[in-house]
Parts: structure tokens; sequence; C-alpha cells
């Protein structure tokens, strides 16, 4: 069974702490499709705040929240502007930033519908959420399973294309979008989808191991990436823009 210390990371996720070509490709997509410079920026699941530090290469107002204690306090240490808050109560006023980042966050939150409300809410008009989600269609569940009344760590196949009942008994720890239900978390806001596409994965373990294997699979992926294929890809990136108060 699982002690204490990896139940929390279990349901909170495992991120990867180490700066690599993937977390550069998507901070490249999220300065594609947000304006940065000198904007107010929000973090929302910031962890040790790996992304507001590379954020604030672009503006000097980048905070983060995240709902694990010691994360919190350890990105204390170095970073400014980082509290402890759950997604889904944000302490923030309303329409405080012109854009706010979920990356990899809404599958872990409790309440996901609620996480994008606060993320909405502090959202200026004309601000952009930023939504990177792991996708329903992908072949592989990054994130472990139960089985056997343990937890199961790996990228396991085919668990995502099982009914809703059988998927949230091996997984009940993390979910998975589909595109009509990622955006239907945005039911009764009034916005624009400025891209909504997916992602195949950065492949940095493989290329940790295999540097030439991991070349091959992300030009092989990522040129699907601009065809109807890349419905299978990893993760979400959905990009709206606020459109009214």
């Amino acid at each position: 069974m699982s002690n204490a210390k990896d139940s929390k990371a279990i349901a909170l996720g495992h991120p990867s702490y180490v700066w690599r070509f993937g977390q550069d490709r998507r901070l490249d997509l999220i300065k594609r499709y947000a304006h940065l410079d000198g904007k107010r920026i929000l973090d929302v699941g910031c962890g040790l705040g790996t992304y507001v530090k590379k954020l604030r290469a672009f503006s000097d107002e980048v905070y983060g929240v995240d709902i694990d204690p010691d994360k919190v306090a350890q990105a204390q240490k170095e970073l400014e502007n980082i509290h402890l808050a759950s997604a889904e109560k944000l302490p923030f006023p309303d329409a405080y930033f012109e854009v706010v980042l979920l990356h990899e966050v809404l599958e872990h939150v409790t309440d996901d519908r609620q996480a994008v409300c606060e993320a909405y809410r502090v959202a200026k008009t004309g601000g952009r959420l930023v939504i990177f989600a792991p996708n329903r269609l992908y072949p592989f569940e990054t994130h472990g399973v139960y089985w056997g009344g343990e937890y199961r760590f790996g990228n396991i196949p085919f668990v995502n294309y099982l009914p809703d009942p059988l998927r949230n008994r091996l997984c009940p720890h993390v979910r998975a979008y589909t595109s009509r239900r990622l955006r239907r978390l945005f039911q009764g806001f009034t916005y624009r989808i400025v891209v909504h596409t997916q992602l195949y994965p950065g492949y940095d373990n493989i290329a940790y191991r295999c540097p030439g294997a991991a070349k091959v699979l992300r030009n092989l992926t990522y040129a699907l990436e601009g065809t109807p294929l890349r419905i299978f890809g990893l993760s979400h990136l959905l990009v709206v823009e606020k459109t009214s108060a």
C-alpha cells in the first residue's frame, strides 16, 4: 500500500521539475498564444515554481498558487508572489490577471468546473486562459492505475479507451478529457477560442536514454500535429480569451 507521501504524489501528479525540451516546447506555445511581456500572469498549480521562474523573463508580475504546502514553502524560498491556495478558491480579486496558466492541473483538482470558474473570474476582459490537460484519446494513461488494491505507476496502454465506469475505477485519482468535455467546463461564459489542438509528448525520458529514437519520434508525431491524427496526442492545448466580465 502507498504511504502518505506517495498518496499525495499520486493525487497531485508526478510533474517533472527538470526543465527539458518538452517544457521549452510548451513555453514556446504559451508565448505564441498569450501576450506575456509586462503582463500580470498567474500559474495555477505552480508546484515548485518551475514555470513561474521562466515566465519572469517576460514580466516582473508573475504569481503562483499551489495546494501542496511543502512545495509552496520550498518555492517561497526563492520566489515572490507564491501562495498556498486551491485552484477552486484563488486569493485574488476579480479581473486581476492578463494571463492565467493551468498546466496539467485540471485533471487533479477536486472540482474542475469550479477551478475554471475561478480562473475565468480572476482574468481580465481580453485576458487569456492557457490550459494543458490530458487527452482521453491518447493511447496511454501516463498517471498510472490502481490494480488489485495497489497503485501501479507507468504508462498503461488503452485505459483511456475504456468506458467511464471502468476507467474511473482504475484511475480515480486523475481525469482525462475529450475535446467536448474540456470545452464544457466553459459553458455559460462569454469567451472565444484562440486555439484548441492536441500535442504529442516531448519524449524527454527516451531522449535521455536514446537521443536518436527521440528525434525520430518527435519528427514523426510532431508532423502529425498538423493533420487530423493530432487528436491522439498526449495533451490538449486550449487557449480561450475572456470577452466579457
